[in-house]
């Protein structure tokens, strides 16, 4: 279920990454870091903002790095999607 940009995200969406698929595609694999350097340093990226939060050790931190996780999955699927669409 793709949501356009702007519109309300989903139960899951919010609770899964805070955000929007749509947001994400927008804000991270649409993203200069993207175009520069490729999704798989997005996803790293991702990933390293998660360990940060971690670092702090409290409850509201935790659930903003499990959505980063959480993100971070969601683009490693899209990257893996469009592999398997083009073998």
């Amino acid at each position: 279920m793709m949501i356009e940009k702007g519109q309300k995200m989903t139960e899951f969406e919010k609770n899964c990454y805070g955000m929007s698929e749509a947001d994400i595609r927008e804000e991270y694999m649409n993203g200069i870091t993207a175009r520069l350097s490729g999704l798989e340093m997005v996803a790293m990226s991702v990933l390293s903002d998660a360990q940060e939060l971690m670092t702090f050790g409290h409850e509201q931190a935790n659930d903003q790095a499990r959505k980063n996780i959480n993100i971070a999955k969601f683009i490693l699927s899209e990257m893996m999607e469009t592999r398997l669409a083009t073998v």
